[in-house]
């Protein structure tokens, strides 16, 4: 009667229980149910900037942007791939449309965000470039993408795939050439906020200036006071 044993498959980065039997004659088979081969998956890098610059110089990788086009046009990496992610979401159906308009109002408006949704050709997309083989170096905004990106390449066998960690906007100038109209760091800030941004920093420049005259040249700043409407 044949008995079930365990061994231990050891992988670069996984350990798995392989079941077998063991017949009278002492040799082993393996169950029918488990796969003749098994396809160990390699560890995603994670690496800050500088590491990342090394591994595309030295280390013969190449760099594949999953950002949104936005994103992307406003600035990207020379010579990388394009593959995003996200796409943007024109479904017409009532929910997409509600889901749209609350959207395009508040994150849309204030950050300049697109209403995506995922894109169902990514994968695709990028086995018709890449090979399981090819060492690939994944980048977005902040980190957060790449990473999700990064997690489905790994599932599907691909071998040596880097993640750029905190996204572009932890990049120094002179990190990477780049193309657009402003720098990698800034690519992902847009919509309102921009502008408010601009609007408090000549504010708070005028407030200062009124500050240090009042406070440097008084006597002027009384006359000044007592030229001024209803004073």
């Amino acid at each position: 009667m044949a008995s079930v044993s365990f061994c231990t498959a050891l992988g670069s980065s996984r350990t798995y229980l392989v079941p077998f039997k063991l017949n009278h004659a002492g040799r082993t088979t393996r169950k029918s149910s488990i796969r003749q081969s098994m396809t160990t998956r390699a560890e995603v890098k994670f690496v800050d900037s500088k590491e990342a610059e090394e591994l595309v110089k030295l280390g013969g990788y190449v760099i594949v942007d999953v950002r949104d086009k936005t994103q992307y046009e406003r600035a990207h990496i020379k010579s990388c791939y394009h593959v995003p992610l996200f796409v943007e979401n024109t479904d017409n159906d009532f929910g997409t449309i509600v889901k749209r308009t609350v959207h395009n109002n508040f994150s849309g408006l204030f950050f300049g965000l697109p209403f995506t949704k995922p894109n169902p050709d990514f994968i695709g997309s990028v086995k018709k470039s890449f090979t399981i083989d090819s060492k690939i170096l994944l980048v977005c905004q902040e980190g957060l993408r790449s990473t999700a990106a990064a997690n489905q390449l790994e599932a599907e066998g691909f071998q040596n795939v880097a993640c750029l960690t905190s996204g572009l906007q932890s990049v120094k100038t002179g990190n990477f050439d780049s193309v657009g109209s402003t720098e990698l760091q800034n690519a992902g800030k847009a919509g309102l906020v921009t502008v408010q941004g601009k609007i408090s920093a000549v504010l708070g420049t005028a407030l200062i200036c009124a500050y240090l005259f009042i406070t440097f040249f008084p006597e002027q700043a009384e006359k000044l006071l007592q030229l001024a409407p209803g004073s």
